[in-house]
């Protein structure tokens, strides 16, 4: 059987928390190794609001499987070539937006998984093979076992449909984009507001009724994330590399500015 190391899915398959980081800000590759380094499982390459192109998206997918952290990227739409174009350059995982239905999931599972679970084209060698000929048999069963496919609930239809999304083969993860349905639900930004606690339970016991890994993305409030995770949520994306340059540069840039005194003084 060929090996394909994914660590975002060997900590789900554990029932442990599966960290990962957006990427908003980053273009160069040794943002892999960075984000390694700080403790996160899987980077969240973001092509939907993001001018990110898939170029670079598939040269940070790579240099991210050499340095043990797993390349997600963020589609930005429901055609096929969203997904393939970046799993064949290097991606070991891909996450669709707004999905509100069943049948949308069913396509999504057509794009990213060869048959028979699917119907994704086949092409040469794959850098997550480390660009290693197998039998085209071999090939689909380890890369469709090893390919992570998250869809994002977004709205009220979507978290109403969770069961039947949940319930589509070939779907590893839900994960809930916080922001958007609070912002469809008319409470924006309300992430403990009681529809948004319900809206988390549903989708987490849909994921536990069929064999999926629930998740939470738009939440970055400890005490917030702390509820979600108790309730079950194990698929996190815990904060991107912009808001992490933008917390830590506001911190130093304060402190240092108050070591002169002067501002106590105004």
């Amino acid at each position: 059987m060929i090996e394909i190391k994914n660590h975002a899915l060997d900590r789900l398959r554990a029932g442990e928390l599966s960290l990962g980081v957006g990427l908003r800000q980053a273009r160069t590759v040794d943002i892999a190794k960075a984000m390694k380094t700080a403790g996160f499982d899987w980077l969240f390459i973001d092509m939907e609001h993001n001018s990110m192109n898939v170029d670079m998206a598939v040269q940070i997918s790579v240099a991210a499987q050499d340095a043990g952290i797993t390349p997600i990227v963020r589609v930005p739409g429901f055609q096929h070539f969203h997904a393939t174009r970046v799993l064949d350059g290097g991606a070991q995982g891909i996450v669709v937006p707004h999905v509100d239905d069943a049948e949308t999931a069913a396509q999504m599972v057509s794009n990213v998984r060869y048959p028979p679970l699917g119907h994704r084209s086949v092409t040469g060698a794959l850098p997550q093979l480390d660009f290693v000929s197998h039998s085209m048999g071999e090939t689909a069963e380890a890369v469709n076992r090893e390919t992570l496919l998250v869809l994002m609930l977004e709205t009220p239809k979507a978290i109403a449909n969770a069961d039947a999304i949940a319930a589509v083969p070939g779907v590893d993860a839900l994960l809930i984009g916080t922001s958007d349905l609070t912002m469809e639900m008319g409470i924006p930004g309300e992430f403990e507001h009681p529809d948004v606690i319900a809206a988390y339970e549903i989708m987490i016991a849909a994921c536990r009724k069929h064999g999926k890994h629930p998740g939470m993305g738009g939440v970055y409030d400890p005490a917030v994330m702390q509820r979600y995770i108790s309730m079950g949520a194990r698929l996190i994306l815990a904060g991107s590399d912009f808001g992490f340059l933008m917390a830590g540069a506001r911190a130093q840039a304060s402190a240092v500015r108050a070591m002169s005194g002067l501002e106590k003084q105004k």
